[in-house]
């Protein structure tokens, strides 16, 4: 990327959006352009047309949606649909008609089937049934990748798109409807631990793997990405590892300082049984993560709460 270049990130106060504003800035990058979701409705085809004709960005990292955990995603599913659908759409399409010269897409690591082998190679994409809880968003997602390769292909335009594992960082959700596992989990912990609760109840069996990355290590991936791949398809971004959730939960629980015992729900869902990426490509292609899970969390911890 030139760095006197225009760059437009969507989402930019999100968890991965800011993480991606910060890594550029220490990277020396300052011409940015930035609009909350109060100053420009990326649903709005019209707003999205009158912004990008305005600012003529040169670069776009596309981190806008609508995001959410098990139940918010089962429980609002025309909403998830949709207004992905709305806002990837505008983006990508405006991204094209306005000459932007390179577009990083973020999906998701639950576009993958819900059954698929495990880790999941970027080539298992649509060879299975979805995890039905959250299928409207992952079916956003997928038509996001499959936009970007069509413009591709049509159009010759440098559009890539990158799929994360479970992210946790600065500026996530801690809002117990609606977010996810991770954070979920560490709020949890310090309210019990601050109203001295004897227990904490956690959903499901803590059966499911699950993967955990910093968005800082994502956010360095992205840019890495930019500067590094231009092909069609996807790149799996994590870190290779995963834990049961009860692991995760020992270890939140050891970092919150939470002296009581775990209650496990098994009435609620677990959702997929395991969801670990196959990182061999991005690997491959030179960047690997730097920040430890127990590290990470501590910062999170220690950022959010203390």
């Amino acid at each position: 990327m030139d760095k006197n270049g225009k760059i437009y990130i969507a989402g930019h106060r999100g968890m991965v959006g800011s993480a991606i504003l910060r890594n550029l800035q220490t990277k020396g990058f300052t011409n940015f352009v930035l609009r909350t979701s109060s100053e420009l409705d990326l649903r709005n085809q019209q707003k999205v047309t009158e912004f990008f004709a305005l600012e003529k960005p040169d670069y776009v990292f596309l981190a806008a949606a609508k995001v959410g955990g098990i139940l918010a995603n089962n429980t609002y599913r025309a909403d998830f649909i949709y207004e992905n659908l709305m806002i990837q759409n505008n983006i990508i399409h405006h991204s094209y008609l306005n000459g932007v010269k390179k577009l990083l897409f973020l999906g998701s690591s639950c576009i993958y089937p819900k059954l698929a082998p495990q880790p999941l190679k970027e080539d298992y994409l649509l060879t299975g049934l979805l995890e039905p809880t959250n299928e409207p968003y992952a079916l956003a997602k997928i038509a996001g990748i499959k936009m970007c390769d069509a413009y591709r292909a049509q159009y010759g335009c440098n559009f890539i798109s990158v799929m994360p594992t479970n992210l946790y960082g600065q500026n996530d959700n801690y809002d117990l409807k609606n977010s996810h596992v991770l954070p979920a989990m560490i709020r949890k912990f310090h309210e019990a631990k601050i109203n001295k609760e004897p227990t904490v109840t956690l959903w499901g069996t803590g059966s499911p793997m699950r993967e955990f990355l910093h968005a800082d290590d994502m956010a360095d991936a992205c840019v890495y990405l930019m500067e590094n791949y231009s092909e069609e398809g996807l790149v799996n971004i994590g870190t290779g590892k995963d834990m049961t959730i009860r692991e995760l939960a020992e270890m939140v629980k050891g970092i919150s300082g939470f002296n009581g015992e775990i209650i496990w729900d098994s009435t609620k869902p677990d959702g997929t049984p395991r969801k670990l990426l196959d990182v061999s490509k991005l690997h491959a292609l030179g960047w690997t993560a730097k920040i430890p899970l127990k590290e990470g969390i501590e910062k999170v911890y220690k950022e959010k709460f203390n």
